[in-house]
């Protein structure tokens, strides 16, 4: 069976389904789980390559590591309506911080190749700062 390439809309499912993974998380049982979804099991080395799946997914790894904080019931429901309508407020600006920071990128990435500037060379590491120098 041939594999087809994961599309924009695939990566945003991915990440969807592990922002809600519950249980054990794995890259074996995400590729199941996307198999189940799309029809065909993607590889880890091709979620892997996508970095909204890589970060999702090792943000995931680490908030199960570390587990939920702990949270005080809310003394009532109009304070817990407002206390999830404060959170999904936080996570829509976050939502538009995020794209306009990846278009910034993809400006800069179009930027960079149309002035010959390779990607070897913006991931070189930054120069070492010798602090102890007395000049």
């Amino acid at each position: 069976m041939a594999h087809r390439h994961l599309t924009n809309h695939d990566i945003l499912v991915l990440v969807d389904l592990i922002d809600a993974w519950e249980g054990r998380l794995t890259w074996d049982s995400l590729c199941d789980r996307a198999g189940e979804m799309f029809g065909f099991r993607p590889t880890r080395q091709t979620l892997n390559a996508h970095l909204a799946v890589k970060s999702a997914f090792d943000a995931k790894k680490n908030y199960l590591k570390e587990g939920p904080t702990p949270s005080r019931r809310p003394s009532s429901l109009s304070y817990a309506e407002q206390k999830i309508r404060k959170l999904e407020s936080e996570v829509e600006r976050h939502k538009h911080e995020n794209e306009r920071l990846i278009e910034r990128f993809i400006r800069w990435q179009y930027n960079a190749q149309k002035r010959g500037i390779t990607k070897a060379m913006l991931d070189e590491h930054l120069p070492v700062i010798d602090r102890d120098s007395s000049e």
